[in-house]
């Protein structure tokens, strides 16, 4: 009897990701859904390599230069951190550190899921202390106060191809951060736990001797 999957809201959904699932598992689900284009650029990496992050995405726009207040809106956007939500800044050069330990000390006080920057981190030692869920292109401890400052935030940001929008789900692991459009996001976590317990049984058969064509043929997925 096939068991039905569902969730009443996001903390179980989380709990339910973080215990079955991982990233290839929902881009899987979501490249049969045609949405092809879902996953951050590869060069994002968490800073240690058992982080996940997941969470609904709160966009911080941010642009190279300097603006009449140090930082621009970086300490509302900051402030504005709901829990469970991700930090996902984009929009400027890659020359310099845009998260650091005191920013990860707010947002965990706020009970943020973790942050997702198209930038570098920094003050890594103190991160990884406090265990904060961060993905960045790599650590970097030259500043972004006389180099770059936020806009604007809870609007639409780009990472590449990606367009991410305020309250996406934002998944992330050592094999890559993808982005679950709100509008897809109960039929794409459906597949990607349908795809997760299919698979249990599908190594248990390859275990067992069964050859990978019989077991395509049988499962459906591999």
């Amino acid at each position: 009897m096939k068991t039905t999957i569902s969730w009443s809201d996001d903390a179980e959904l989380f709990a339910l990701a973080r215990r079955e699932l991982f990233t290839a598992l929902v881009g899987d689900a979501m490249d049969k859904m045609g949405l092809v284009s879902q996953f951050l650029p590869p060069y994002l990496k968490p800073l240690r390599d058992d982080m996940v992050v997941i969470g609904r995405a709160m966009t911080v726009l941010e642009a190279d230069g300097t603006s009449e207040k140090p930082f621009g809106r970086m300490f509302e956007a900051l402030d504005d951190l709901k829990p469970d939500e991700v930090y996902v800044c984009a929009g400027a050069s890659p020359r310099y550190a845009l998260w650091g330990e005191m920013m990860s000390t707010r947002a965990l006080k706020l009970g943020a899921a973790g942050a997702v920057v198209d930038g570098y981190s920094r003050d890594t030692r103190g991160i990884l202390r406090l265990n904060f869920p961060t993905f960045s292109r790599g650590r970097y401890a030259q500043d972004q106060g006389v180099r770059g400052h936020v806009v604007d935030f809870r609007v639409p940001v780009r990472f590449g191809e990606v367009t991410v929008n305020p309250g996406d789900i934002v998944f992330g692991d050592l094999d890559g951060v993808c982005v679950v459009p709100r509008a897809a996001e109960v039929e794409a976590f459906t597949k990607a736990l349908e795809k997760a317990r299919g698979e249990k049984l599908l190594q248990k058969a390859l275990e067992n001797g069964m050859s990978t064509v019989e077991a395509f043929r049988k499962f459906g997925i591999m």
